[in-house]
């Protein structure tokens, strides 16, 4: 329950987190002479606050089914650009070819481990905004995994939606590639037509 002002305020006036319950009541004869038609009582379902509503007019009310609620279901997360890069790995060039995703060493998974046209292994890193934090983590893993005689030697590439500035200096540094994804055209919803650049 959140009661705002008039005034149309982000920050309701108050409020009753759930749990809680509501209840709703016909008024007293002291709270009818004060023009209450109506009065709501949200009771917390934890604790004993309450919070009381005198409702003087009612211009609309409307209730709609909205069904089974569905749960929260998070779209463009770094798993679903993993499985579209690893579908499309040609993004990051020709000849590219997937080796798997999800390489595990000692240290955690690697997002993706591939081959590039010329065979080298590339180890790639996703994330959905690209910081430093995820091109310290990349750097953990080529060195790593530039240890293995089989892999070695293995370059990296950050690929995220978006890469900070500091992060495409700090991988510029470390001889890391970076590439930016649109998550869109991976995806097949990119609407070039209605671009205006």
């Amino acid at each position: 329950m959140l009661v705002h002002s008039d005034g149309g305020s982000y920050k309701p006036l108050n409020w009753m987190s759930p749990p809680a319950t509501l209840r709703v009541f016909s008024p007293d004869d002291i709270d009818l002479e004060l023009g209450v038609v109506e009065q709501w009582t949200v009771q917390s379902a934890k604790t004993d606050d309450r919070l009381i509503i005198n409702i003087h007019e009612k211009l609309s009310e409307s209730s709609h089914d909205l069904g089974v609620d569905p749960g929260l279901i998070k779209d463009g997360v770094e798993a679903d650009l993993q499985r579209l890069l690893a579908e499309q790995i040609e993004t990051l060039g020709p000849g590219y070819s997937l080796i798997r995703r999800e390489y595990f060493t000692a240290i955690g998974p690697v997002d993706i481990l591939a081959r590039d046209a010329d065979g080298a292994t590339v180890a790639i890193e996703l994330k959905r905004r690209g910081d430093i934090d995820g091109v310290e983590q990349l750097t953990r893993y080529l060195e790593l995994l530039n240890r293995d005689p089989l892999l070695a030697p293995v370059r990296g590439i950050f690929a995220a939606q978006q890469i900070k500035p500091q992060a495409k200096v700090l991988a510029n540094d470390r001889g890391i590639d970076c590439v930016t994804l649109d998550y869109d055209a991976m995806r097949g919803v990119d609407d070039i037509e209605s671009r205006l650049f």
